[in-house]
């Protein structure tokens, strides 16, 4: 609103008026003077007045929505001083997602399945490991108050996923226990396959006679016939199995196997189609045999799982560099 375009007093206000009989002319202009300067002050006023009331001004008409900073009444106001702008660290994120892991793909298998017990007939079917025909799959065991193989896998399968996510992995289950029975051996092994996996681990619990205590790894043999050929897999499968080996040690306390593997933790086998037909490296933990009272005592513990997840996790994590 521009206060220099507040109406002038008129032209005629200035100007001698005519003499009349009663008095003289210039009485008259000084009382028209007086009445004129006593009357602007209020006609200032109102149109002031209304200009408020109405909003007036240069194209009031077509911006009747309140524009920023101004009041209601056009009146111009003050904002109040803008915050200031936070920095976010660039990459931040990013960074924290990252891990020793970061673009490696890592397959976890839980051995078996607790639906086998209820599909013998689908899981006794042969498929071709490469060297020989062989059952789909089997039962797995259980403890001697039954607690299953296939409970005891997918639990630390599901553990050990997480430890590998927070390294960064990207990590594929063989199958996530929402299936009836299976899959089988070889599908196992060409899921590892199909994921271009840098390292493939399939969780396992063992089923001997009690006394008979401790963890192994197993690793694959060199084998060639059919669909099998392991010989560019033999060397990195020997690395990653002494990893997790060494690390499952250190984090569970356990000791290794007093039945096979002259106390190395070690067995090497040609005769599994999971690592058979695996063209990535791939080794089998049996994690200690649920036969026996003390193994089986730790096997059914939940905490004792955790470890026994992390130590597999740590070993992959040595394995693949990080």
């Amino acid at each position: 609103m521009r206060y220099d375009d507040s109406p002038q007093p008129p032209e005629s206000a200035d100007s001698p008026a005519p003499a009349g009989p009663d008095r003289p002319w210039f009485a008259r202009r000084s009382t028209l003077v007086v009445g004129v300067a006593a009357l602007a002050p209020a006609c200032l006023a109102g149109w002031v007045l209304t200009q408020a009331l109405t909003g007036a001004g240069a194209g009031a008409e077509h911006h009747d929505a309140k524009q920023p900073g101004t009041a209601a009444a056009g009146v111009p106001v003050s904002l109040p001083p803008a915050a200031p702008a936070v920095e976010t660290p660039t990459g931040t994120a990013e960074e924290a997602a990252k891990g020793p892991l970061t673009g490696k793909t890592v397959v976890v298998d839980p051995g078996h399945n607790t639906g086998n017990f209820k599909h013998t007939d689908e899981i006794d079917q042969q498929v071709d490991i490469g060297t020989n025909l062989k059952e789909c799959d089997t039962t797995g065991t259980t403890t001697n108050s039954g607690y299953m193989e296939a409970e005891f896998t997918f639990d630390v399968s599901l553990r050990l996923r997480e430890a590998l996510e927070a390294q960064g992995a990207k990590v594929v289950l063989t199958h996530e226990a929402d299936r009836p029975w299976g899959p089988c051996i070889d599908e196992r092994a060409r899921i590892g396959n199909e994921a271009k996996a840098d390292a493939v681990v399939s969780v396992h619990a063992d089923g001997v006679s009690a006394g008979n205590r401790g963890y192994h790894v197993i690793l694959p043999a060199k084998v060639k016939g059919g669909g099998a050929d392991t010989a560019a897999i033999v060397e990195p499968s020997r690395r990653l199995g002494e990893r997790i080996a060494s690390n499952f040690a250190r984090t569970t306390g356990s000791d290794p196997a007093n039945y096979l593997g002259s106390g190395t933790g070690l067995v090497i086998r040609d005769d599994l189609g999971g690592l058979n037909l695996s063209t990535r490296p791939k080794v089998f933990i049996e994690c200690g045999n649920m036969r026996d009272a003390k193994d089986a005592a730790q096997l059914t513990s939940p905490e004792w799982r955790q470890k026994a997840a992390q130590g597999i996790a740590d070993g992959i994590v040595a394995f693949l560099g990080g």
